[in-house]
C-alpha cells in the first residue's frame, strides 16, 4: 500500500503540472521572457513565444525545441490594440485558449526627470503598461468562457521602489499594480487568477549597463541582503506556482522576487 507521505508529495507536486497547458509569454525571444518559457515548458506546458519576428525568436524558438519542449511562435505589435486584437485571434484560431498568459514584453529608457523626452515616456507606458491591458484584454473572454485562466503580469522592484532616472519606468511598473488588482477584481469569478510577479536585480541583456559598471554592481550587492544578482532561473519557481493550480485561490496579489531587497532600508 502506498504510504500517506507518498501519497501526499505525490499530490503535492501535481498541483505544479502544466502538462497538456498552453502559455503565450509576450517578449520571450531573449532576456527573462525567454528563461520563464523554459520554465514553463520543464514543468510541461506548451509555450508560445512572442517577439518582434526575425532570427531571435526563431533561435529561442529552436533552442526550446531542441530542449524537448513543444513550442510555437507569434509576432505581433503589443502597443497596438488593433494589431494585438488580430494577433490574439490568429493565435486562438490556430492554437486555441491559451490557458496562461505571461505580460512579459518590456522597454527601459534612462533620463533625469526634467529631461526625458515625450517619445520615450509613451514609449515605456506603451510596451510595460498599455501592452498587458491590450493582450489581456484581449484573451480574457475566451478564458472566462472556458471558466479558467492564469494571467502573470511581469513587473519589477520599480514597482514599489523608485530610482533617479527611470521615473517613467517606475511608473509603468506601478500602475502594473493596480491593473493588476483591477483585472483579478473584474476576472476572478470567471476562475481567472491575475497576480504579478516582480524581479529585483538580474543580470539581463535589459539592463547591461547597470552589471557592466562597477559602481552600480558594488550598489545591487551591498544594498540586497543576498548579496548578489538574481539568476533568471530562480523566477521560475514562483512563476510556475502562479501559473498551476498551485495558486488556485491567489488573485491580484505583487509577488517580488528580489533577494530581499525590498525588506530592507
Amino acid at each position: 500500500m502506498e504510504s500517506l507521505h507518498f501519497a501526499a508529495a505525490r499530490g503535492a507536486a501535481s498541483l505544479f503540472d502544466l502538462t497538456g497547458r498552453l502559455a503565450l509569454v509576450t517578449g520571450s525571444s531573449r532576456g527573462i521572457g525567454r528563461a520563464l518559457a523554459q520554465g514553463l515548458a520543464s514543468a510541461g506546458a506548451s509555450v508560445v513565444l512572442h517577439g518582434r519576428g526575425g532570427a531571435a525568436l526563431e533561435s529561442s524558438a529552436t533552442a526550446l525545441a531542441e530542449s524537448g519542449g513543444t513550442v510555437f511562435t507569434t509576432s505581433f505589435d503589443v502597443t497596438d490594440a488593433a494589431a494585438v486584437r488580430s494577433g490574439v485571434e490568429a493565435l486562438l484560431s490556430d492554437h486555441g485558449t491559451p490557458d496562461i498568459l505571461v505580460n512579459n514584453a518590456g522597454v527601459q529608457r534612462r533620463a533625469p526627470f526634467t529631461e526625458f523626452a515625450a517619445a520615450d515616456w509613451d514609449e515605456v507606458i506603451a510596451t510595460n503598461l498599455s501592452s498587458a491591458f491590450y493582450v489581456s484584454r484581449a484573451l480574457a473572454p475566451a478564458m472566462a468562457e472556458r471558466g479558467s485562466g492564469k494571467i502573470i503580469n511581469i513587473g519589477s522592484v520599480q514597482s514599489v521602489l523608485a530610482r533617479q532616472t527611470i521615473a517613467p519606468y517606475s511608473a509603468s511598473k506601478g500602475g502594473l499594480v493596480m491593473l493588476t488588482k483591477g483585472m483579478a477584481a473584474d476576472l476572478a469569478r470567471h476562475n481567472i487568477q491575475v497576480n504579478m510577479l516582480s524581479p529585483g536585480y538580474f543580470a539581463t541583456d535589459m539592463n547591461e549597463a547597470l552589471w557592466g559598471d562597477p559602481v552600480f554592481n558594488d550598489w545591487v550587492i551591498n544594498r540586497t541582503p543576498a548579496r548578489r544578482w538574481g539568476r533568471v532561473e530562480e523566477l521560475v519557481g514562483t512563476l510556475i506556482y502562479l501559473a498551476s493550480d498551485a495558486s488556485a485561490f491567489v488573485s491580484g496579489q505583487n509577488i517580488l522576487v528580489d533577494g530581499g531587497m525590498t525588506s530592507v532600508v
